[in-house]
């Protein structure tokens, strides 16, 4: 067996790792890169390796830097089966289209700037007649149900935790002539959290020989869910009182519902004004009724919300809006008293929140709330870090709003729980490979590993390759 990583390795988007078995190829997710924007388009625009010789994706999940490339697959070529669980290939319909209506629309407000400066035009990656095209290659496989996708690889998905539908992927590889050697490749994924909102706890594996694991937040531990929820209270509560706009970027599948959660249950509670809430993205919109047509994911909180007689719907408050259309959005530019706006991306690397941002970060009363990570080099990172002056459609803005975070709604598990999930495996990994995390992530990841005792633990580098014996 040979794995080759080719994303998400020293870095935290991209994610895409190659494992060659028996003769065949499987792509372990097919993510696309965030960050500064012409090295990002370059490395989205190309593959590392001859597409048609992919024999299958295995895809963790339906966040856009784990399948956001899988439209560009389709379109050079690629024609084999894509599996998921069933919730992740819904989630993937709908963001994989908006991410193809977003780079059509991007491109043209783009172009239309680049007329008038005489710069050349630019095209987008992929369009929804690709994602239509790639959402034809999926097969769905449940939770703890395993399914031999290649001749001697089986695959099985576990709960990751993380949003709705994401897995933990194992695949139990058999090779050798006669005697068939069986080893066990297990990668985290992206792992959430114990206790988060929705989604239900990330299931423990039951075996690991080699192991591919996250790093987003090694060295680093997040507070309880029950400080995010006091910090969102107070933030809320400060921001009505300036007459002030809170505008929180959040990703349209997993935070925007568990933000949107929590604010239902503080107006519930009385621990926050009364104030509009508008989800001003089509993409969370969508999501959100694909979270209701799924209740199998659902922890056992948010099961009874939903679905016994009488409970209240989190996802839909009398305070609660969402905006579907163009106009609706561009009358939230008239707001003269305190909302909230909870609009995509998260890293505020496209869709409506830019928009929002343009308008009003150069507001004394505004607030910006990032509710999830920011990757190095995106517009959110540059917002957080305290740059006065940032560049949002080739316009420079000044920033006057003030910047908040929350680390407790992040959806990835720290380092703790990181440590705590590969230490629940009976048996210990023999090999452990650390990505998807900064280079500071990533070498604290690696020294907890060895915390545990186990001894063989490498942080690779893009386009690195190794042999499993």
């Amino acid at each position: 067996m040979i794995l080759q990583f080719f994303g998400a390795a020293e870095a935290v988007t991209g994610s895409m790792h190659l494992v060659e078995a028996n003769g065949h190829r499987v792509l372990l997710d097919c993510g696309m890169v965030q960050g500064k924007r012409q090295e990002a388009r370059k490395l989205n625009s190309e593959f590392p390796f001859d597409v048609m010789s992919i024999n299958a994706v295995v895809l963790s999940h339906a966040h856009l830097d784990h399948s956001g490339k899988l439209p560009l697959l389709a379109k050079l070529g690629f024609d084999n089966s894509i599996f998921s669980t069933s919730a992740t290939r819904d989630l993937c319909s709908a963001m994989l289209r908006d991410s193809a209506s977003l780079q059509e629309m991007d491109a043209k407000y783009v172009n239309k700037l680049n007329i008038e400066k005489r710069l050349p035009f630019i095209k987008p990656l992929y369009t929804v007649h690709d994602v239509t095209t790639t959402l034809s290659l999926f097969q769905t496989l449940e939770y703890a149900r395993s399914l031999e996708i290649l001749p001697g690889i089986k695959l099985t998905f576990r709960d990751a935790g993380h949003i709705l539908g994401s897995a933990t992927v194992t695949l139990e590889i058999a090779e050798g002539q006669e005697e068939k050697k069986v080893t066990t490749l297990a990668f985290t994924g992206d792992l959430g959290r114990n206790g988060a909102a929705v989604v239900r706890d990330p299931d423990i594996l039951s075996r690991a020989d080699v192991l591919i694991t996250e790093s987003t937040y090694g060295g680093r531990y997040h507070g309880p869910m029950s400080e995010a929820k006091e910090k969102l209270a107070r933030i809320v509560s400060e921001t009505a009182h300036k007459g002030g706009l809170l505008i929180i970027p959040a990703f349209a599948v997993g935070r925007t519902q568990d933000v949107v959660y929590h604010l239902h249950e503080l107006m519930e509670a009385k621990q926050i004004p009364l104030m509009p809430v508008f989800v001003d993205s089509p993409l969370a919109t969508n999501v959100t009724e694909i979270f209701r047509h799924h209740p199998e994911c659902y922890d056992e909180e948010t099961e009874k919300l939903l679905l016994h007689d009488g409970g209240k719907d989190p996802f839909g408050f009398d305070m609660l809006k969402y905006t579907r259309s163009t106009e609706e959005s561009k009358r939230l530019n008239d707001l003269r008293k305190p909302a909230i706006i909870i609009s995509a991306s998260g890293m505020c690397e496209g869709g409506r929140v830019l928009h929002h941002l343009r308008r009003n970060i150069g507001e004394t009363k505004t607030t910006v709330l990032f509710v999830g990570y920011q990757a190095e080099n995106t517009l959110g990172r540059k917002l957080l870090q305290g740059d006065k002056t940032v560049r949002i459609y080739g316009e420079e803005y000044q920033v006057r709003a003030r910047m908040e975070v929350i680390d407790g709604y992040s959806a990835h598990a720290d380092e703790g729980e990181l440590l705590d999930f590969i230490a629940a495996i009976p048996k210990k990994p023999e090999r452990v490979f650390v990505v998807h995390g900064e280079p500071d992530a990533t070498k604290a990841m690696a020294a907890g590993l060895s915390r545990l005792g186990i001894g063989n633990v490498v942080i690779p580098a893009r386009g690195e390759r190794f042999e499993i014996s």
